[in-house]
């Protein structure tokens, strides 16, 4: 909105291209009027290209933290470093031209298809780039459909498409931006088995050699994350990969047994 106050931005440093190496060192954040941080003393580093999962009951401080990392919040102590460099020292424009992120909150413009594809991009890409990021994110068919195509105009904030094809050519603008450093906070759980089956191989498709933060709802999403940081109220309480959190037997795989169950009555009522 041309009436929000400007967003703080207080750094200057740039980087043409950045590997990815994503590091909190004993990050803390507290909500003005909050009575307990939402994040307490965080600490963990991510390479590049690898996939952190974040899992955690309602609360736990998992969107806190993706969103610290685009510095939608500054945080308060502690520091988080991209490349060895800490956040609050790049310029926000520069900062957020190396993060692609997928959220449950799609923002769509009543333009084409086409053109919300490559917002942000338009003087810079192609229709055959358009048209590539469509087919990894598992949208051309659907696209395809529609009465003009890409030059299909999709209404006041896509309100002619469905969940999951908003959420389709929200991935297809990750993939087009082709940002080192992706924040996926996945939204599959409110949509059909279909959409999510397609949902879930375009994001496979846009991990690939990224390093990538994962809000996990569902736990099946998340097998083959590299690391998974298990969050209750702002802390990390357990960390390891599917299979030695499950062995653990501790917080991720009461989660798990939980989720499994519910799956299951789930399937029953069908």
């Amino acid at each position: 909105m041309a009436d929000e106050t400007p967003e703080p931005d207080h750094g200057s440093f740039t980087s043409e291209k950045v590997e990815g190496r994503l590091e909190f060192k004993n990050v803390t954040f507290q909500y003005p009027n909050a009575d307990r941080p939402a994040l307490d003393n965080i600490s963990f580093a991510v390479e590049p290209g690898q996939t952190i999962a974040l899992v955690g009951r309602s609360g736990s401080g998992k969107t806190t933290l993706a969103n610290l990392v685009p510095r939608f919040y500054n945080h308060g102590q502690g520091q988080i470093l991209l490349d060895g460099t800490d956040v609050e020292d790049f310029t926000l424009r520069n900062l957020r031209s190396h993060i692609a992120l997928v959220d449950q909150n799609v923002t769509l413009f009543n333009d084409t298809v086409s053109r919300n594809i490559a917002y942000g991009l338009l003087d810079k890409t192609s229709e055959a780039d358009i048209k590539a990021a469509a087919d990894a994110a598992y949208a051309s068919e659907f696209v395809a459909n529609m009465t003009e195509g890409f030059d299909t105009l999709v209404g006041e904030d896509g309100v002619l498409l469905s969940g999951g094809q908003r959420q389709r050519l929200a991935i297809a603008r990750a993939i087009l931006k082709d940002a080192p450093v992706l924040i996926l906070d996945e939204a599959t759980s409110a949509l059909d088995t279909e959409s999510e089956r397609h949902i879930q191989a375009a994001l496979e498709e846009v991990m690939k050699g990224r390093t990538t933060l994962v809000i996990a709802h569902r736990l099946s999403t998340i097998e083959n994350a590299d690391r998974i940081l298990v969050m209750d109220k702002g802390q990390i309480i357990e960390t390891g990969n599917h299979a030695e959190l499950l062995a653990k037997g501790g917080h991720y795989a009461k989660l798990h047994k939980l989720q499994f169950k519910e799956d299951q009555e789930a399937l029953l009522e069908l």
